[in-house]
């Protein structure tokens, strides 16, 4: 007889074991038919799961997280199912969720087309509509492995013998086609739905390795409604228009070269684009009292032994042996260098929190595959700080750091932000009661930000937990940018102490944060966000000025020196081009501002006013246009 417990605490009783169907049907005839899957004592489950002790459920629908990542995983076997009944032969491996949508891997001689891309899109819709039950059944490891050979599946068969032996392994079948997998699913194929998408075809290396076989990845996409798949579509549509890569080539902001992968080249206006970053979170930070500092890129292995860093990183990091025989490690966090800063002459309690801010240049290893223009990178640079604090200042100075970090978003214009507080992973550093403690009081702070946020399990640093700031931007894209972690584990380790009121030796609290986490990720989100027409107190070059003909050149340079002295980014386009073809030359490049200059202009000691986008002129005076313009030339909150 189960005692089945519901999320509001209404409790239900059976007579008899019952599934997931059933408790859905008994809360009411609606929620049968929306139902996906169950999660019981916090476990998934299939909806026809047998419940047959007290537990506490909950049912999912499409509307729920956990229930479009089933559809989607569910898509992905489907996908699986149709290029199998389409192209004989052709082997499965993997097929995961991913970010709005899924893939799967497969082992193929001859390379899928856009055509095929059609007709498997159209094999899975017939699937669908076939409504092929779906069932799960529990096989012993070995018949599992034999059972794939046979089938000539030696990727499948490969991936089961990694399972240790005598551990049974879970297959799914939809009709008669069969995959590993741990589930859970959905009750039946015609579940899924129609609202699926293929969008493309790329290489991908068994498990991730160069040295194994090449396979193609089918990427896809699947939603719950019709209009989710249209409006993610026109996203990936628009994504596409605004990608950052073609127009940062367009501005003249930077390149990439082979002869240094994931590094960035960049030019006088990318470079002057980084460097207002840099000016404006400086101002920022001084106001907010932090002092910068800057610490040795290069440090020695043992350093980032006893940091926790090389048993973490080690194997992503850049090394070095010195002809002595020393290891040292170019740095892939600032953390370790700054404590050493802090060790630096005796701190008292008086002094803290103490916060230190780095622009330091970081560098660490990615998969050539994994690497995407500014948006992945093995050379970036954390805008950084470090605060040590007593245990006590945690809350506050958590506080502190987020309203910091959201002021700083609002300037930029991402107003839409969202928390997410992420608890101790499995590979971490420190005992249990020192989690306990950093936890509570993290988890304290961001409930007094009366902020919403979200729980992502095990997903903290390991060192300690954490606060992740996600920005949506103008197209509905979340990006994860600043952090913020409370760490009562690397202070200790590397031997940092303050002077307590009582007289006694403490160790600080070290309080982690980064507002746009990377500089280069940052400027490449930004340049998406605002398709290049950037907020212009941060655009590169701010105005050009221009002479109708060479009778004007002389006058164009003057006001083009009168804006530089202002602080505004300018330059005059002297080329012997005419009229029409400079303007459109620099609205390709974004110019917000072009200032047309002829007899006129001269005459009266204006400048006529081109604004990107717009057809429309202004003539103004270059006095009443050089006190607005230098005025708007600073961040909002500044």
């Amino acid at each position: 007889m189960p005692n089945i417990t519901l999320p509001d605490g209404k409790k239900i009783n059976f007579e008899k074991s019952i599934s997931g169907f059933e408790v859905a049907e008994k809360i009411s005839k609606s929620l049968s038919k929306q139902a996906l899957l169950i999660s019981v004592d916090g476990e998934l489950k299939d909806l026809n799961h047998t419940i047959s002790k007290d537990s506490s459920i909950k049912i999912f629908t499409s509307k729920d997280k956990e229930g479009l990542e089933t559809i989607r995983h569910d898509t992905a076997h489907i996908l699986a199912m149709a290029v199998q009944e389409l192209f004989p032969g052709t082997q499965v491996t993997i097929g995961p969720v991913i970010e709005d949508g899924f893939y799967y891997d497969f082992a193929r001689k001859e390379p899928f087309t856009t055509e095929d891309l059609n007709k498997i899109e159209n094999k899975m819709k017939e699937i669908v509509d076939r409504d092929e039950k779906t069932y799960r059944e529990v096989w012993k490891r070995n018949d599992a492995i034999e059972h794939f050979k046979k089938k000539g599946e030696i990727y499948k068969a490969e991936i089961i013998e990694s399972i240790p032996d005598g551990e049974d392994v879970s297959l799914y079948f939809h009709g008669d086609w069969h995959d590993l997998c741990r589930g859970p699913h959905l009750a039946s194929t015609g579940k899924i739905g129609k609202f699926f998408k293929l969008t493309k075809v790329s290489g991908a290396y068994w498990r991730g390795d160069s040295n194994n076989e090449m396979l193609q990845r089918v990427y896809g996409t699947s939603w719950s409604t019709q209009k989710e798949l249209d409006d993610y579509l026109n996203r990936i549509e628009e994504a596409e228009k605004r990608d950052h890569r073609k127009i940062g080539k367009e501005m003249d902001l930077f390149h990439f070269r082979e002869e240094s992968p994931g590094s960035v080249f960049w030019h006088q206006k990318g470079w002057s684009l980084f460097q207002k970053l840099i000016s404006y979170m400086r101002t920022k930070q001084e106001i907010a009292g932090y002092q910068e500092i800057n610490t040795p890129e290069i440090l020695d292995r043992s350093l980032w032994e006893k940091s926790g860093h090389w048993e973490k990183f080690g194997a992503n990091m850049y090394t070095s042996t010195t002809p002595d025989e020393k290891v040292f490690a170019i740095k892939p966090m600032n953390c370790p260098g700054c404590v050493q800063v802090f060790n630096q002459g005796l701190k008292s309690y008086r002094d803290l929190p103490l916060k230190m801010s780095e622009f330091g240049k970081v560098h660490r290893y990615e998969p050539s595959g994994a690497l995407h223009g500014l948006l992945r990178v093995r050379a970036f640079t954390q805008d950084d700080a470090h605060i040590f604090c007593t245990e006590q200042q945690i809350t506050e100075e958590c506080l502190t750091v987020t309203d910091l970090i959201l002021e700083i978003y609002k300037d930029l214009g991402f107003e839409d932000v969202i928390l997410k507080y992420s608890d101790r992973p499995e590979l971490r550093v420190g005992d249990d009661q020192v989690w306990d403690k950093s936890e509570a009081a993290l988890l304290e702070a961001i409930k007094a930000t009366k902020l919403e946020y979200s729980i992502n399990k095990g997903e903290g640093a390991f060192y300690g937990p954490k606060i992740e700031f996600v920005l949506r931007d103008a197209i509905g894209r979340d990006w994860q940018c600043g952090t913020l972690q409370v760490d009562l584990n690397l202070p200790g380790r590397l031997g940092a102490s303050f002077v307590d009121s009582d007289g006694n030796k403490k160790v600080p609290v070290m309080l982690h944060r980064a507002l746009f986490g990377s500089l280069e990720r940052f400027i490449g989100i930004l340049i998406e966000n605002y398709s290049g027409k950037l907020p212009f107190w941060l655009c590169p070059v701010q105005t050009i000025v221009i002479p109708i003909s060479s009778d004007f050149d002389d006058y164009a340079k003057e006001v083009n020196s009168q804006l530089k002295k202002v602080g505004l980014s300018s330059d005059v386009d002297l080329k012997n081009h005419n009229l029409n073809y400079k303007i459109r030359e620099h609205s390709l490049t974004k110019v917000p501002m072009l200032l047309i200059c002829g007899k006129k202009e001269v005459d009266s000691n204006t400048v006529t006013i081109r604004k990107l986008d717009s057809k429309k002129q202004e003539t103004m005076h270059l006095k009443e246009f050089l006190q607005k313009y230098s005025a708007l030339n600073k961040a909002p909150s500044i």
